[in-house]
């Protein structure tokens, strides 16, 4: 009985010291100090800290009490944002784009639709391109089906942090993706077709609601999409779930504006190559447009008026802009790091600084109903914080240090350890290639 009871004493002795560590590193308190910090949500604030507690900011300004024992990163000199957030991306679905047996970002659907696929279902979150794109100050993503088919399926909004994919999802759905834009990719043969499909859809998905008892005992007609695609079109049909419609021509904009109004659809413009044509008329529907600022060379007939001013025109109408990688090779997930290149892009192409700030942050966040969480420096938001060596949108700053909530990544990746090596090795005349 002495044995079994030291026993027990052990293990109550070793999971009270468990809980211990645990609770203090749940409870570490970090101190950013000295840095310019840019909240978003409201002016700069020179010579500020960011108080940092169990994951969570829980205080910003310049008179802000740090506690005793508190890990302190001096960021004075730097520049503190919420960490970026890339909201057009195949991230931890579609490593090589060449090779099939890395992508998991479009489904075959039926038909050309796929509302029913849910793309971080194949999250993949050993991707080893999540570590180069946090370490560039990306903390969050949102990942989108691809495939450009009528309707692809739903994306979702992921944090960058270790663990596996249920620990990344931030939110799912975000939103369901449509095409009006690419009729061959669409199976369609025409433009005309192509709506005709999305609005039979639509009113399919209101039939099979008011009759769905009827369907179960098949006494419906047939309809347009199989059962599981016409449950996940409710919520668009409802207006809970925006629709993200890919479409670069200006009178496809046009065109899905028209179908929005008609069916009393909740809209955004995703590429919209030529939104700028269209920039009041988007602005007065108040619809959400992402897109890019990195080339304006057309890749086909419907970017024929591709401009590198389009985020800069369509923010001065007024239109919610968030900023995305452009279409083709910029496409790649190994290319989701270059946004804060576009951000810069799109403010030397007439766009003003602080909103292009406002469309890798804050803007996202609030078009996806995360605001409450990310893409601001306030209390209670989680605490994705990036000090930058300066100006982050300038082509040499760096990112000197990224916290996702609350924790620092600063484990080098495959890219900066190949980096690294390389610069190392000597040339042919036996030394160092770089010093």
């Amino acid at each position: 009985m002495k044995h079994i009871h030291n026993g027990i004493l052990r293990v109550l002795v070793t999971c009270s010291a468990i809980a211990a560590v645990s609770l203090s590193a749940s409870a570490q308190t970090i101190a950013i100090t000295g840095g310019k910090v840019y909240p978003v949500s409201s002016a700069p604030i020179e010579n500020a800290t960011v108080l940092i507690r169990d994951g969570k900011i829980v205080a910003v300004g310049s008179n802000v009490d740090i506690p005793a024992g508190a890990q302190r990163i001096d960021a004075t000199g730097k520049w503190v944002t919420p960490g970026l957030i890339n909201a057009d991306t195949h991230i931890g679905v579609d490593e090589i784009g060449a090779v099939r047996d890395t992508r998991d970002d479009a489904a075959r659907g039926k038909d050309n639709i796929a509302a029913a696929f849910r793309v971080w279902d194949g999250i993949n979150s050993r991707s080893i391109l999540i570590a180069p794109t946090r370490r560039e100050g990306i903390t969050n993503v949102v990942v989108i089906p691809g495939g450009n088919q009528l309707v692809s399926g739903q994306a979702a909004m992921l944090t960058l942090l270790d663990g596996m994919p249920t620990d990344m999802i931030m939110r799912s759905p975000i939103a369901m993706v449509a095409e009006v834009g690419d009729v061959g990719s669409a199976g369609v043969g025409a433009r005309g077709e192509l709506l005709m499909r999305l609005r039979e859809l639509i009113e399919d998905t209101r039939a099979f609601m008011k009759n769905r008892a009827a369907y179960e005992r098949a006494e419906t007609r047939d309809y347009a999409a199989s059962r599981l695609d016409l449950e996940a079109m409710i919520p668009v049909v409802e207006g809970r779930l925006p629709l993200i419609i890919e479409a670069d021509k200006s009178t496809d904009i046009d065109a899905a504006l028209r179908f929005a109004k008609e069916n009393n659809l909740k809209i955004m413009i995703g590429s919209g190559a030529e939104a700028w044509m269209v920039a009041s008329e988007l602005a007065a529907a108040n619809v959400p447009v992402l897109t890019g600022a990195m080339n304006n060379i057309p890749g086909s007939f419907s970017t024929l008026g591709s401009i590198q001013e389009n985020a800069a025109k369509l923010r001065s109408a007024g239109v919610k802009v968030i900023l995305i990688g452009n279409s083709g090779a910029d496409d790649e997930s190994f290319n989701v790091r270059n946004i804060k290149q576009g951000a810069g892009n799109a403010v030397a192409y007439g766009m003003t600084w602080d909103d292009a700030l406002r469309a890798v942050t804050l803007t996202p966040a609030e078009v996806f109903g995360v605001a409450d969480r990310i893409g601001s420096l306030q209390p209670g938001r989680d605490a994705n914080v990036v000090v930058w060596s300066g100006d982050p949108f300038e082509f040499s700053t760096v990112p000197e240090h990224v916290l996702v909530r609350g924790k620092e990544y600063t484990e080098p990746d495959r890219q900066q350890m190949l980096t690294d090596r390389y610069k190392s090795l000597p040339n042919t005349w036996g030394t160092p290639i770089h010093k």
